[in-house]
């Protein structure tokens, strides 16, 4: 178990505390996935992947059904992915992934967050390097050899392998995505879910006032319904 493992572990901020809000990030991911490759899971993986995960997070397939439709329209607005680069308060690096229709809109609210929390915005690149940007699948633990699998995948690009109470996780660089899938795919691993993450190089510890004011800034993005994902460098502690 490295360190992948260790991240997920010891992160314990809640990012998506609502099932709405659960279900708003995945009708996005959807309709991004739509535009991009049309709307039959068989012939896009992107689409298959989300459907995936809508599963896992108990969306109705109803739900599912209507966003697929609703994205096909071509009256249905574009969502344009954006990455916001910056720094909270206590020097604090911090990832902010978002999916919208109004890009003016999106970036004067997040400038806004940090602008009231002390934080500072930053340009594109001045961030994003402390992160490792990667991949994970989480597929069924039936009657699977970790070390057995490990093995098999290494050649795919995952690095780490590991077993919680909902599956099997396997990690790997965010440019393996594809070539895992199809994989899995065509050894007939059911896939539970998948996604990605950015996982900080340099953890930093605060005390629990410092680690508060940082908090403060993350809740008030994370409210944001542009708002995707949100990373950062510092270490929870209770």
């Amino acid at each position: 178990m490295g360190r992948a493992f260790e991240f997920r572990k010891a992160r314990k901020m809640k990012r998506w505390s609502t099932m709405a809000k659960t279900f708003t990030r995945i009708g996005k991911d959807i309709a991004i996935a739509v535009k991009e490759g049309g709307t039959d899971p068989d012939n896009n993986s992107r689409l298959r992947a989300v459907i995936q995960n809508a599963k896992a997070a108990n969306m109705p397939k109803e739900n599912v059904e209507r966003a697929i439709k609703k994205a096909s329209d071509k009256n249905t607005s574009n969502f344009k992915e954006i990455l916001f680069e910056g720094y909270a308060p206590q020097g604090i690096a911090v990832l902010v992934e978002t999916a919208t229709d109004n890009k003016n809109r999106t970036v004067a609210n997040i400038r806004s967050y940090f602008n009231k929390a002390n934080g500072s915005l930053g340009t594109a690149g001045s961030v994003d390097f402390m992160f490792d940007h990667s991949c994970n699948f989480r597929i069924n633990p039936t009657n699977l050899d970790l070390e057995e699998i490990e093995l098999e995948f290494i050649d795919y690009g995952v690095e780490e392998v590991f077993k919680d109470k909902d599956g099997v996780l396997l990690y790997a660089p965010f440019e393996c995505f594809g070539m895992i899938q199809k994989e899995l795919e065509k050894r007939n691993f059911e896939i539970l879910s998948s996604g990605f993450e950015r996982i900080p190089r340099v953890i930093k510890t605060l005390s629990i006032d410092a680690q508060e004011e940082v908090l403060r800034l993350i809740e008030k993005i994370e409210k944001d319904d542009d708002v995707q994902n949100i990373y950062h460098s510092m270490e929870i502690k209770n």
